[in-house]
């Protein structure tokens, strides 16, 4: 993913109110910028650490500037920017990065599916192929770290809870499942459940798993310019 315009950089003052970031421009100027992230982004937040920054033109928006990257006091990249996990995910499939989802015609974002009326976020299918049975992917973004170890979810998460018994669904009807953690952060080398934060869905991720919903993960390279996928890395389930 080739950025329009790179990145500016900052340095992190506080977030607060979950969607509102301080922090401190490179000309000393102190400015608020909005933060594109629900979670309790444990483990992300380096007061006086960089941040970058994109900025949006639209006239109507409060803040014009939006966080995208965040640095860690070891020095790793941490993607903020929840919403850029899809189109990595998207661009990944594309580029034949990502192996597992190869041999497709057909993809579409944003998909309503299951009996608790979610939308998946990448439907793969092939309509030349009627014995190809669909693939449903959920993407999740991937930025906890805590001693080595990259963990989802960082919060407890009912939605996401939801998306693993609608996965389990999709199988059971036929249809091939993926859960996909899209790693946004340049220090994870593997992820599992963070059952110490969220029981509930680590418990609804083994059960999944053995129901043959597939679950895979992919690091990003990322820098102020451009984001990508490059390699998978281990699932500890």
């Amino acid at each position: 993913m080739q950025f329009s315009a790179a990145f500016e950089q900052g340095k992190l003052i506080k977030r607060y109110k979950r969607f509102l970031t301080d922090i401190e421009l490179e000309d000393g100027q102190q400015v608020t910028i909005h933060c594109p992230n629900t979670g309790s982004m444990r483990n992300c937040l380096f007061e006086g650490e960089k941040v970058w920054f994109s900025t949006s033109d639209n006239p109507k928006r409060k803040y014009s500037r939006t966080w995208e990257l965040a640095q860690s006091d070891a020095g790793h990249l941490i993607g903020i920017n929840t919403g850029r996990a899809n189109q990595l995910a998207e661009d990944a499939i594309k580029d034949g990065v990502i192996t597992e989802l190869q041999g497709y015609a057909n993809l579409k974002r944003e998909v309503k599916y299951g009996s608790e009326n979610s939308r998946i976020d990448i439907l793969l299918w092939d309509d030349s192929d009627s014995n190809q049975p669909k693939c449903y992917v959920e993407v999740k973004s991937c930025t906890l770290l805590e001693e080595g170890q990259g963990y989802f979810p960082d919060a407890v998460t009912t939605r996401g809870q939801k998306h693993l018994r609608e996965l389990m669904e999709m199988v059971a009807l036929g249809h091939r499942a993926v859960l996909l953690f899209v790693v946004q952060h340049t220090g994870i080398h593997s992820v599992q459940a963070a059952d110490h934060i969220d029981p509930d869905y680590a418990l609804l991720l083994s059960q999944a798993h053995q129901a043959g919903v597939e679950v895979l993960a992919y690091c990003a390279e990322m820098s102020p310019n451009c984001s990508s996928l490059i390699n998978s890395c281990p699932v500890k389930l």
